[in-house]
């Protein structure tokens, strides 16, 4: 069980990777699916490092760190597409868990 430390931190990149997963496949649904490339691929870069993470401070890695300040990066990059896509739901909610993981993994990465 992870420590009681990361519960925020673990429930942010958990609400993180379920809001890109939803945007990148409503994103694959779009009409100019080939427009959405780069918001696709960061939302499943973005999940799949906040799914990674989650086990691994699960476990106290010692590299937990360094990938906290990884994915803050990842986030911030994800929600900046995800932004430009302000008339899509899906890309304004996946934005938002984005934005608030990144501060989440920043802070936690000082500590």
């Amino acid at each position: 069980m992870a420590h009681p430390f990361y519960d925020k931190v673990i429930r942010a990149l958990q609400e993180c990777a379920v809001e890109c997963s939803i945007c990148a496949v409503a994103c694959l649904q779009e009409r100019e699916v080939a427009r959405m490339r780069d918001c696709i691929l960061l939302d499943l870069d973005c999940a799949d490092l906040c799914r990674t993470l989650i086990g691994m401070l699960g476990r106290t890695s010692e590299y937990s760190r360094e990938l906290l300040v990884v994915c803050a990066k990842l986030c911030d990059q994800c929600a900046d597409v995800c932004e430009k896509y302000k008339e899509m739901e899906h890309c304004v909610r996946c934005a938002n868990a984005c934005r608030e993981c990144a501060k989440v993994c920043r802070d936690f990465s000082l500590t």
